[in-house]
């Protein structure tokens, strides 16, 4: 992910290119979850994201209305295109029919990302997500933007979905023109970009970080496989695969699929983002450890790709989980950090004496002679916000959509309900309220760093207090809003403004409501850990002692763990010898 500038010039999304820096997407289908719902989840994880929610209002434009567009990553002006009659409201990445769109970047084959294209990613994110209802119209617009401007920009991977199905749609542009000896555009080269859309068969659940996933796919048949020629067709219920028309042909025209070889057998991933080491270390292994939580009978066998051992033991692009998941398992897929997997992060010596699954960057080194690597999980310290969006079929679009909002480390942080039929994004939430480089004490941002630094110091005493925090709160909000089902429906069909107006009310209060327990939380464990001591408690207050004058009772002083004390003596234990024991 990359930093995104808006038209209007406001600050999106901002990361590195590298695929060790960037996102990571779960997708789950309605009959995989428990509530009955698509789900959708992102991390936009950048060293240098300020974590806001993003807000459009829908907009009505003059006929003739030209739109600019904007590249993301450089702020600068590519041109424009036509802007259609009527704009859709935007929370984050969900708009207000409840279509929701994230991604990642999988880079693929450097020679094909700079193009004649007009249009980056992060435009036909936001774009569709303002001209699209639903999963199939938003592959169609996507579709015809492609075909008509061309694509500017890096291999991507996008999640899309609707509250009744789900889809992942991988992309990469087609590098520079390609001409004969003459000169002249060489048949089988044209602007755009190749691409494959698969449905996810409902049931099951898909994910991508940052490492193209779609191999092989079922060809042109006019019932279940169409290409982008044939796009109209694609709300026909049976189709389940879109793809550009030239995705194969332009990979054998780039000498990237033998010419001879069966269209039968082409994979995307194959041809335009091979997976290497780094690839399925670094990118893969999120995928395989989501998957892994959600049916661990059939992922064990899949470890040795994900380690990056054995790269043709790849693992399917959609697997069916052992059970159906509820909510807030799939936001503890956000919180992951291979927690009892060969690649833990909480094990090794970088975790340090108080198991902290986090290492500082680079992540890759080389020690006398040898090269090695730091773990790349799911949860990590340069993520400028998450979200687990939630689109609810059988319900009013601006109450059915949630888009579950958090801001930094996503382990350490809480998801706040962003209905996506709200009127403006909560204060604390809003862009410009702080920056990666100003402070504000209102920032949800800034509220929530606060506390992942102090935790990272104490990692495996302090994250109990959060986690039982997200817990209480996360869990209080999913009471609340099946509490207001009825109502909300009712009032929708009464007086729909009234409606958004209080969910706005309801965005807003949660939002305060969290930031003003994290405050709280931010002083609980100043005090309860200041200076490596443990205060005690009893019946939620800190201990003091009888004195006339009361102080602090004294406080514990929790030993390191027993293999931490073997490190130390490994490392320098004749130095530190204590002699006295000697005599």
């Amino acid at each position: 992910m990359r930093r995104f500038f808006l038209l209007v010039a406001l600050t999106l999304c901002a990361a590195l290119t590298a695929r060790v820096s960037a996102c990571t997407n779960f997708i789950v289908t309605k009959g995989a979850s428990s509530a009955g719902s698509c789900f959708v989840t992102y991390a936009a994880d950048s060293h240098t994201l300020y974590g806001e929610l993003y807000y459009f209002a829908a907009a009505d434009h003059p006929a003739g209305s030209f739109r600019d567009i904007i590249e993301w990553d450089s702020g600068k002006r590519l041109g424009q295109i036509p802007e259609v009659a009527h704009t859709y409201a935007v929370v984050g990445n969900m708009n207000e029919h409840q279509l929701v769109i994230g991604e990642t970047t999988y880079g693929g084959r450097a020679e094909l990302w700079k193009t004649p294209g007009l249009i980056d990613y992060g435009s036909l994110i936001y774009i569709t997500l303002q001209r699209a209802k639903n999963a199939r119209e938003a592959i169609k617009v996507l579709s015809e933007l492609l075909d008509a401007y061309g694509y500017c920009s890096e291999g991507e991977s996008f999640s899309i979905a609707d509250p009744n199905e789900a889809w992942i749609f991988e992309l990469i542009g087609k590098g520079e023109e390609m001409k004969d000896a003459k000169g002249k555009t060489l048949k089988g080269w044209s602007n755009g970009a190749v691409w494959v859309a698969r449905r996810i068969p409902d049931g099951y659940i898909s994910g991508h970080a940052n490492q193209a996933r779609i191999t092989t796919f079922p060809l042109r048949d006019g019932k279940t496989s169409i290409t982008n020629k044939e796009i109209d067709k694609i709300f026909l219920p049976d189709v389940t695969t879109v793809y550009a028309h030239d995705v194969i042909s332009f990979a054998k025209l780039k000498g990237y699929y033998p010419k001879d070889a069966a269209d039968a057998d082409f994979s995307f991933c194959d041809a335009y983002a091979p997976v290497d080491f780094e690839g399925a270390r670094f990118c893969e292994a999120r995928v395989w450890m989501g998957f892994y939580r959600c049916n661990p009978g059939l992922m064990a066998q899949y470890e040795d790709y994900a380690r990056g051992d054995n790269l043709k033991h790849r693992f399917p692009l959609w697997i069916k989980p052992d059970h159906q998941l509820d909510i807030q398992e799939i936001m503890q897929l956000m919180r992951d950090h291979y927690e009892g997997s060969s690649m833990d992060m909480t094990k090794d010596l970088g975790a340090g004496p108080f198991a902290c699954p986090y290492r500082w960057r680079p992540m890759t080194w080389s020690y006398n002679g040898k090269d090695y690597i730091h773990e790349r999980a799911t949860a990590t310290q340069q993520t400028g916000f998450s979200f687990v969006a939630q689109c609810r079929p059988n319900l009013p679009d601006g109450f059915g959509g949630i888009l579950w909002f958090g801001v930094d480390d996503a382990a350490s942080s809480c998801y706040i309900p962003m209905f996506c039929g709200i009127l403006n994004a909560p204060s604390q939430l809003q862009e410009g309220n702080g920056s990666m480089t100003e402070y504000s004490a209102t920032s949800a941002y800034w509220t929530f760093t606060k506390v992942s630094q102090f935790v990272y110091t104490r990692y495996s005493d302090m994250i109990k207090h959060v986690n039982e925090l997200q817990n209480e709160l996360e869990s209080s909000f999913i009471t609340d809003i099946k509490k207001m089902e009825d109502r909300m429906v009712q009032l929708y069909q009464k007086d729909p403004a009234q409606a958004q107006r209080e969910l706005s009310n309801y965005s807003q209060q949660a939002t305060t409501k969290v930031c003003n327990a994290w405050e709280q939380l931010f002083t609980y464990l100043l005090v309860k850990y200041n200076d490596g001591n443990v205060k005690k408690e009893e019946n939620g207050k800190f201990l003091t002692n009888k004195a006339e004058k009361p102080q602090c009772e004294s406080p514990d002083h929790p030993e390191y763990p027993e293999k931490w004390y073997k490190m130390i003596v490994d490392d320098c234990g004749r130095n530190i010898l204590n002699k006295t024991e000697q005599k």
